[in-house]
Protein backbone atom coordinates (compact mmCIF):
# COMPACT_ATOMS: atom_id res chain seq x y z
CA UNK A 1 0.00 0.00 0.00
CA UNK A 2 1.06 3.48 -0.89
CA UNK A 3 2.35 6.03 2.06
CA UNK A 4 -0.60 8.58 2.36
CA UNK A 5 0.41 11.84 0.62
CA UNK A 6 1.56 14.73 2.51
CA UNK A 7 -0.60 17.84 1.26
CA UNK A 8 1.50 20.15 3.06
CA UNK A 9 4.69 19.12 0.69
CA UNK A 10 1.79 18.94 -2.27
CA UNK A 11 1.36 23.03 -1.37
CA UNK A 12 4.93 23.96 -1.63
CA UNK A 13 4.84 22.25 -5.24
CA UNK A 14 1.89 24.23 -6.19
CA UNK A 15 3.11 27.06 -5.59
CA UNK A 16 6.27 26.75 -6.60
CA UNK A 17 4.86 25.65 -9.96
CA UNK A 18 2.03 28.66 -9.52
CA UNK A 19 4.96 31.27 -8.77
CA UNK A 20 7.64 29.57 -11.79
CA UNK A 21 10.47 28.63 -9.46
CA UNK A 22 11.62 28.56 -5.72
CA UNK A 23 12.59 31.97 -5.27
CA UNK A 24 9.17 33.54 -6.14
CA UNK A 25 7.27 31.27 -3.91
CA UNK A 26 9.98 31.02 -0.91
CA UNK A 27 8.76 34.66 -0.96
CA UNK A 28 5.38 34.09 -1.11
CA UNK A 29 5.55 31.72 1.65
CA UNK A 30 7.76 33.88 3.45
CA UNK A 31 10.61 30.53 3.98
CA UNK A 32 14.10 30.01 3.05
CA UNK A 33 14.41 28.91 -0.44
CA UNK A 34 16.19 25.69 0.82
CA UNK A 35 13.51 25.04 2.91
CA UNK A 36 11.06 25.09 0.46
CA UNK A 37 13.17 23.14 -2.10
CA UNK A 38 13.89 20.65 0.51
CA UNK A 39 9.91 19.80 0.96
CA UNK A 40 9.66 19.79 -3.13
CA UNK A 41 12.19 17.09 -2.99
CA UNK A 42 10.22 15.19 -0.28
CA UNK A 43 7.49 14.89 -2.53
CA UNK A 44 9.43 14.13 -5.43
CA UNK A 45 10.60 10.97 -3.01
CA UNK A 46 7.40 10.18 -2.39
CA UNK A 47 5.99 10.08 -5.79
CA UNK A 48 9.20 8.58 -7.21
CA UNK A 49 9.47 11.11 -10.24
CA UNK A 50 10.86 14.23 -11.13
CA UNK A 51 8.48 17.17 -11.07
CA UNK A 52 10.51 20.10 -12.48
CA UNK A 53 13.50 19.84 -14.76
CA UNK A 54 15.92 22.88 -15.84
CA UNK A 55 14.99 25.27 -18.31
CA UNK A 56 17.69 27.81 -19.26
CA UNK A 57 17.88 29.65 -16.32
CA UNK A 58 14.85 28.63 -14.75
CA UNK A 59 12.80 25.41 -14.02
CA UNK A 60 9.93 23.37 -15.75
CA UNK A 61 7.39 20.90 -14.84
CA UNK A 62 8.42 17.19 -16.20
CA UNK A 63 5.50 15.52 -17.71
CA UNK A 64 4.77 14.40 -14.19
CA UNK A 65 4.80 17.29 -12.69
CA UNK A 66 2.27 18.86 -14.65
CA UNK A 67 -0.05 15.69 -14.21
CA UNK A 68 0.77 16.55 -10.55
CA UNK A 69 -0.19 20.27 -10.98
CA UNK A 70 -3.50 19.42 -12.60
CA UNK A 71 -4.25 17.23 -9.71
CA UNK A 72 -3.08 20.11 -7.08
CA UNK A 73 -5.07 22.44 -8.65
CA UNK A 74 -8.46 20.55 -8.28
CA UNK A 75 -7.57 19.68 -4.71
CA UNK A 76 -6.66 23.31 -3.49
CA UNK A 77 -9.76 24.25 -5.86
CA UNK A 78 -12.01 22.42 -3.74
CA UNK A 79 -10.44 23.22 -0.36
CA UNK A 80 -11.11 26.77 -1.27
CA UNK A 81 -14.61 26.45 -1.77
CA UNK A 82 -15.13 24.16 1.24
CA UNK A 83 -15.25 27.16 3.65
CA UNK A 84 -18.31 28.71 1.94
CA UNK A 85 -19.90 25.26 1.43
CA UNK A 86 -19.73 24.62 5.63
CA UNK A 87 -21.02 28.28 6.06
CA UNK A 88 -24.39 27.80 3.68
CA UNK A 89 -25.05 24.09 5.34
CA UNK A 90 -24.91 25.22 8.83
CA UNK A 91 -26.66 28.55 8.33
CA UNK A 92 -29.28 26.67 6.51
CA UNK A 93 -28.71 29.00 3.23
CA UNK A 94 -29.93 25.82 1.12
CA UNK A 95 -27.65 23.83 -1.36
CA UNK A 96 -25.87 25.39 -4.18
CA UNK A 97 -25.83 24.25 -8.03
CA UNK A 98 -23.20 25.91 -10.16
CA UNK A 99 -24.10 24.67 -13.47
CA UNK A 100 -22.24 25.95 -16.78
CA UNK A 101 -24.15 26.19 -19.93
CA UNK A 102 -22.74 25.41 -23.44
CA UNK A 103 -23.47 28.63 -25.16
CA UNK A 104 -25.23 26.77 -28.26
CA UNK A 105 -27.89 25.19 -25.52
CA UNK A 106 -31.14 26.62 -26.38
CA UNK A 107 -32.66 28.95 -22.96
CA UNK A 108 -36.04 27.34 -23.07
CA UNK A 109 -34.29 23.77 -22.59
CA UNK A 110 -32.10 24.82 -20.22
CA UNK A 111 -35.01 25.90 -18.17
CA UNK A 112 -36.55 22.74 -18.71
CA UNK A 113 -33.61 20.63 -17.41
CA UNK A 114 -32.94 22.05 -14.86
CA UNK A 115 -36.72 22.26 -13.52
CA UNK A 116 -36.60 18.79 -11.68
CA UNK A 117 -33.33 20.76 -9.13
CA UNK A 118 -35.06 24.15 -8.59
CA UNK A 119 -36.92 24.47 -5.15
CA UNK A 120 -36.91 27.67 -2.68
CA UNK A 121 -33.79 26.05 -0.98
CA UNK A 122 -32.13 25.80 -4.18
CA UNK A 123 -29.31 28.54 -4.80
CA UNK A 124 -28.76 28.08 -9.02
CA UNK A 125 -25.52 29.56 -9.55
CA UNK A 126 -25.83 29.61 -14.13
CA UNK A 127 -22.56 30.37 -15.99
CA UNK A 128 -22.62 30.61 -19.87
CA UNK A 129 -19.61 29.89 -21.99
CA UNK A 130 -17.83 28.28 -24.85
CA UNK A 131 -18.18 24.40 -24.60
CA UNK A 132 -14.29 23.80 -24.31
CA UNK A 133 -13.97 26.54 -21.38
CA UNK A 134 -17.06 24.86 -19.52
CA UNK A 135 -15.28 21.68 -19.58
CA UNK A 136 -12.13 23.25 -18.07
CA UNK A 137 -13.86 24.60 -15.09
CA UNK A 138 -15.54 21.54 -14.54
CA UNK A 139 -12.59 19.60 -14.47
CA UNK A 140 -11.12 22.14 -12.21
CA UNK A 141 -14.25 21.82 -9.95
CA UNK A 142 -15.10 25.60 -10.21
CA UNK A 143 -18.53 23.87 -11.88
CA UNK A 144 -20.90 20.84 -10.04
CA UNK A 145 -22.00 20.15 -14.05
CA UNK A 146 -22.17 21.41 -17.91
CA UNK A 147 -25.12 20.84 -19.90
CA UNK A 148 -24.70 21.09 -23.21
CA UNK A 149 -26.02 19.75 -26.58
CA UNK A 150 -23.10 17.61 -27.14
CA UNK A 151 -21.16 14.55 -25.09
CA UNK A 152 -17.61 15.71 -23.83
CA UNK A 153 -15.26 14.42 -26.39
CA UNK A 154 -12.43 11.90 -25.06
CA UNK A 155 -9.48 13.27 -23.29
CA UNK A 156 -7.25 11.94 -21.36
CA UNK A 157 -6.58 14.67 -19.24
CA UNK A 158 -9.57 15.50 -18.49
CA UNK A 159 -11.55 12.59 -16.23
CA UNK A 160 -15.24 13.58 -17.86
CA UNK A 161 -18.63 11.55 -17.97
CA UNK A 162 -21.46 12.35 -20.25
CA UNK A 163 -25.26 11.70 -19.20
CA UNK A 164 -28.25 11.82 -21.78
CA UNK A 165 -30.64 13.91 -20.37
CA UNK A 166 -33.04 13.37 -23.78
CA UNK A 167 -33.58 13.95 -26.83
CA UNK A 168 -36.06 16.99 -28.45
CA UNK A 169 -37.06 17.37 -32.26
CA UNK A 170 -36.73 19.98 -34.23
CA UNK A 171 -39.62 22.63 -34.96
CA UNK A 172 -39.80 25.26 -38.03
CA UNK A 173 -40.90 28.37 -36.95
CA UNK A 174 -41.73 31.45 -40.05
CA UNK A 175 -43.71 35.14 -39.20
CA UNK A 176 -47.12 34.53 -39.85
CA UNK A 177 -46.79 36.97 -42.76
CA UNK A 178 -44.06 34.79 -44.58
CA UNK A 179 -45.77 31.56 -43.81
CA UNK A 180 -48.79 32.53 -45.51
CA UNK A 181 -47.30 33.75 -48.10
CA UNK A 182 -45.40 30.53 -49.03
CA UNK A 183 -46.28 28.87 -52.39
CA UNK A 184 -45.33 25.31 -51.55
CA UNK A 185 -45.79 23.10 -48.60
CA UNK A 186 -43.68 22.19 -45.77
CA UNK A 187 -40.70 21.55 -45.93
CA UNK A 188 -40.29 22.54 -49.56
CA UNK A 189 -41.70 26.13 -48.33
CA UNK A 190 -38.43 26.72 -46.80
CA UNK A 191 -36.98 27.59 -50.27
CA UNK A 192 -39.47 30.40 -50.33
CA UNK A 193 -38.13 31.88 -47.09
CA UNK A 194 -35.01 33.64 -45.23
CA UNK A 195 -33.18 31.27 -43.14
CA UNK A 196 -32.38 32.60 -39.72
CA UNK A 197 -29.68 28.88 -38.74
CA UNK A 198 -27.38 28.44 -35.64
CA UNK A 199 -23.62 28.72 -36.21
CA UNK A 200 -20.72 25.55 -36.98
CA UNK A 201 -20.41 25.48 -32.95
CA UNK A 202 -23.26 23.77 -32.52
CA UNK A 203 -23.86 20.23 -32.66
CA UNK A 204 -27.59 20.54 -34.52
CA UNK A 205 -25.96 22.88 -37.42
CA UNK A 206 -24.32 19.89 -39.20
CA UNK A 207 -27.23 17.52 -38.76
CA UNK A 208 -29.52 21.03 -40.38
CA UNK A 209 -27.35 20.90 -43.92
CA UNK A 210 -26.88 17.28 -44.05
CA UNK A 211 -31.26 17.54 -43.85
CA UNK A 212 -31.37 20.40 -46.46
CA UNK A 213 -29.25 18.27 -49.09
CA UNK A 214 -31.59 15.14 -48.31
CA UNK A 215 -34.53 17.70 -49.27
CA UNK A 216 -32.56 19.17 -52.06
CA UNK A 217 -33.08 22.27 -50.53
CA UNK A 218 -31.03 25.38 -51.05
CA UNK A 219 -31.35 27.36 -47.65
CA UNK A 220 -31.23 31.44 -47.95
CA UNK A 221 -29.35 32.01 -45.29
CA UNK A 222 -30.25 35.66 -43.71
CA UNK A 223 -28.60 34.95 -40.71
CA UNK A 224 -26.38 32.73 -38.23
CA UNK A 225 -26.84 32.86 -34.41
CA UNK A 226 -24.68 31.18 -31.62
CA UNK A 227 -27.72 32.09 -29.01
CA UNK A 228 -30.50 30.52 -29.81
CA UNK A 229 -32.73 32.93 -27.81
CA UNK A 230 -31.04 36.34 -30.00
CA UNK A 231 -32.32 33.28 -32.70
CA UNK A 232 -35.60 33.35 -31.60
CA UNK A 233 -35.77 36.86 -31.37
CA UNK A 234 -35.13 37.81 -34.34
CA UNK A 235 -37.22 35.12 -35.83
CA UNK A 236 -40.31 37.14 -34.21
CA UNK A 237 -39.16 40.43 -35.01
CA UNK A 238 -39.90 39.18 -38.76
CA UNK A 239 -36.62 38.33 -40.37
CA UNK A 240 -36.49 34.64 -41.46
CA UNK A 241 -37.79 31.48 -40.49
CA UNK A 242 -36.38 29.42 -38.19
CA UNK A 243 -35.72 25.99 -36.14
CA UNK A 244 -36.32 25.80 -31.90
CA UNK A 245 -36.73 22.34 -30.03
CA UNK A 246 -39.86 20.89 -29.41
CA UNK A 247 -39.44 21.60 -25.99
CA UNK A 248 -40.20 24.93 -26.69
CA UNK A 249 -43.44 25.15 -28.56
CA UNK A 250 -45.80 25.39 -25.66
CA UNK A 251 -43.81 29.10 -25.35
CA UNK A 252 -43.29 30.04 -29.06
CA UNK A 253 -47.01 28.75 -29.21
CA UNK A 254 -47.90 31.78 -27.47
CA UNK A 255 -46.61 34.39 -29.84
CA UNK A 256 -49.11 35.34 -32.16
CA UNK A 257 -46.87 36.96 -34.54
CA UNK A 258 -45.35 33.18 -35.46
CA UNK A 259 -46.70 30.29 -37.04
CA UNK A 260 -45.77 26.78 -36.91
CA UNK A 261 -44.95 25.03 -40.03
CA UNK A 262 -44.15 21.83 -39.05
CA UNK A 263 -41.51 19.50 -37.23
CA UNK A 264 -38.59 17.12 -38.87
CA UNK A 265 -38.61 14.26 -36.87
CA UNK A 266 -35.51 12.98 -38.53
CA UNK A 267 -33.70 15.91 -36.89
CA UNK A 268 -32.90 15.06 -33.44
CA UNK A 269 -31.33 17.62 -30.74
CA UNK A 270 -29.71 15.61 -28.04
CA UNK A 271 -29.60 17.41 -24.58
CA UNK A 272 -26.38 16.00 -22.50
CA UNK A 273 -25.20 16.57 -18.41
CA UNK A 274 -21.68 16.07 -18.11
CA UNK A 275 -20.15 15.58 -14.53
CA UNK A 276 -16.58 14.99 -13.28
CA UNK A 277 -17.55 11.90 -11.48
CA UNK A 278 -18.78 8.66 -12.98
CA UNK A 279 -21.47 8.13 -9.68
CA UNK A 280 -22.80 11.57 -8.85
CA UNK A 281 -22.75 12.25 -5.36
CA UNK A 282 -24.13 15.74 -5.86
CA UNK A 283 -28.20 15.47 -4.59
CA UNK A 284 -28.98 18.37 -7.06
CA UNK A 285 -27.01 16.91 -9.77
CA UNK A 286 -28.51 13.92 -9.78
CA UNK A 287 -31.71 15.32 -9.41
CA UNK A 288 -31.18 16.30 -13.28
CA UNK A 289 -30.77 12.60 -14.49
CA UNK A 290 -33.45 11.29 -15.81
CA UNK A 291 -35.43 7.99 -15.09
CA UNK A 292 -33.84 5.35 -16.53
CA UNK A 293 -35.90 5.02 -19.94
CA UNK A 294 -34.96 7.78 -22.48
CA UNK A 295 -36.72 11.11 -22.72
CA UNK A 296 -37.72 11.96 -26.20
CA UNK A 297 -39.83 14.78 -26.90
CA UNK A 298 -42.30 15.26 -30.20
Amino acid sequence: MAAPLNYRHLYYFWVVAKEGGMARAAARLDMAVQTVSAQVKSLEQSLGHALFKPAGRGMALTEAGTVALAHAEQIFQLGEQLPDAVREAATGQGLRLAVGISDALPKLVVRHLLQPALDEHVRLLCHEDEFDRLLGDLALHRLDAVLSDRAAPPNPNLRLYSHALGEAVLDWWAPVAMARAARQPFPASLADMPLLLPTGQSAVRTRLDQWFERQNLRPRVAGEFEDSALLAAFGRSGLGAFPASSWSRDELSTDRGLQRLGDTPELVEQFFLISAERRIQHPLVQRLLPAPQKQVAR
